[in-house]
């Protein structure tokens, strides 16, 4: 038996751009509206919200019902914390705040099986089928089906980036701006040069060591970031989007009121 493939690697491994949206809304039924709409991964967060590994569990399955991936930031914690969302057949993990080569390292012994790293092994669960991949093939599997993304949004291991990039067992180096602008004493300042030009290393970094360089952007600015050599970028999130239907919604209503009142005159 063979484990669920990944879409995202399959496309990569294509040589194809893959799109993400992220969810802070802990609901099964928007992932599921989200897959319908033929994203190719949801990003669901477990680093900023209170969502429990139930919910994760179910969005899991409603985005696996069209094929789509899955990728679960998972919190700063211990090796449990990071295998989980594998366990509950997430495509992939992201790692937050990755600071030097020791911490990428310590993600990689956590996350990936034998000849890579030391993940602890069960295959009970959705991911090894329920124990019905036999043991070997799980692990080659695991290793081969599921991607590990560690976040480089800190000034600190732009020292060290080469050697991490370098990482057997890290797929993704997935830069994050915001923390990055913060981390520089410069937040939300987006043209800042510093940020320019880490933006634009890291993703230089991933194309030399053979890696994926991801990041944050939009539809409006894809064909820069592509440019850089991103191939895996995250253009939106359920709360954008549901902040500006709503505000739209009103905003129609308001005008709609106006226009009523004019005719009235």
């Amino acid at each position: 038996m063979a484990m669920r493939s990944s879409r995202v690697l399959r496309k990569l491994r294509r040589g194809e751009i893959v799109h993400c949206v992220k969810f802070n809304i802990d609901n099964s039924r928007v992932v599921d509206i989200a897959a319908m709409a033929g994203v190719d991964c949801v990003w669901l967060d477990m680093e900023h919200t209170a969502t429990d590994w139930t919910m994760i569990e179910k969005q899991i399955m409603a985005a696996k019902i069209h094929d789509v991936d899955t990728l679960v930031r998972v919190s700063r914690s211990s090796y449990s914390d990071y295998i989980k969302p594998l366990e509950l057949d997430a495509s992939g993990i992201m790692v937050p705040h990755i600071m030097n080569m020791a911490d990428a390292q310590a993600v990689v012994r956590m996350t990936r099986f034998y000849p890579v790293g030391r993940r602890p092994v069960d295959g009970g669960n959705a991911d090894g089928a329920y124990c019905n991949i036999a043991f070997t093939d799980y692990l080659k599997q695991a290793n081969r089906e599921r991607f590990v993304i560690i976040q480089i949004e800190d000034p600190e291991p732009m020292e060290e980036l080469d050697a991490i990039a370098s990482l057997d067992g890290i797929d993704m180096l997935f830069f994050g701006p915001a923390d990055f602008s913060h981390g520089i004493g410069v937040p939300g300042v987006w043209n800042n040069s510093r940020l320019i030009e880490a933006r634009k290393r890291v993703a230089a970094a991933a194309r030399r060591h053979g890696k994926i360089a991801g990041t944050v952007g939009s539809p409006a600015c894809m064909n820069e970031l592509i440019d850089l050599g991103y191939r895996f970028i995250n253009i939106g999130a359920d709360v954008v989007g549901l902040s500006q239907y709503f505000k739209a919604l009103v905003a129609q209503w308001e005008q709609g009121l106006k226009k009523r009142k004019t005719r009235r005159r």
